[in-house]
């Protein structure tokens, strides 16, 4: 069981643009279904960064992100259920819309209730890897606290010039694995911990 940030990222390391709005990605060719994938380095397969993730996504056991992440989705699902069908928790102050599914509100303002929560998750998860969908502080402070142990990124090519970080804090990563999947660069790092 890991704890896995798994993520795409502008190539100048943005998750989300300005308007903290996630259309960028779906803009860059070949990251929606259907999309022309581009063959695998060795040629023999098509791969795309968007099945990588699917994969990852299948072995997932909880979820867990910030409340940006999931105002982005709510506003892009409309009335659909909500997409994932593990427990998802999402961090927040406010009141939230709710879509149908298991989603679970919550917020955690010291290092002890984000330990606390992290726990759930990991019990919740019942030794599935538990997915850091964002954003960039939440999965930042989870590193500090050595509870995050990979970062998986998409590097999409494009810049964004600003918005809302990869990661919002110091983060020492050392690289596993990268690949060219169709236009992204894939990248997986394993988090350093002192």
């Amino acid at each position: 069981m890991r704890t896995v940030y798994n993520t795409a990222t502008s190539l100048d390391g943005f998750i989300a643009d300005q308007d903290n709005s996630l259309e960028w990605l779906f803009a860059v060719e070949g990251s929606e279904p259907g999309d022309e994938a581009g063959a695998s380095p060795d040629g023999t397969e098509e791969a795309t960064a968007l099945g990588e993730t699917e994969d990852f996504i299948a072995k997932a056991g909880a979820i867990v992100m910030g409340a940006t992440t999931y105002e982005w989705i709510v506003e892009h699902e409309g009335d659909k259920p909500w997409p994932y069908t593990v427990p998802t928790w999402v961090l927040t102050h406010r009141e939230l819309p709710r879509l149908e599914g298991d989603l679970r509100f919550a917020s955690a303002d010291t290092d002890q209730e984000l330990r606390d929560l992290h726990a759930s998750m990991v019990e919740a998860a019942g030794g599935r890897d538990v997915w850091v969908v964002g954003g960039g502080r939440l999965a930042a402070d989870l590193a500090r606290l050595g509870l995050l142990d990979e970062v998986v990124v998409s590097i999409a090519p494009v810049s964004l010039g600003g918005g809302a970080p990869l990661l919002d804090g110091r983060v020492r990563l050392r690289a596993l694995e990268a690949k060219l999947l169709g236009p992204f660069a894939c990248l997986r790092y394993e988090v350093v911990h002192d």
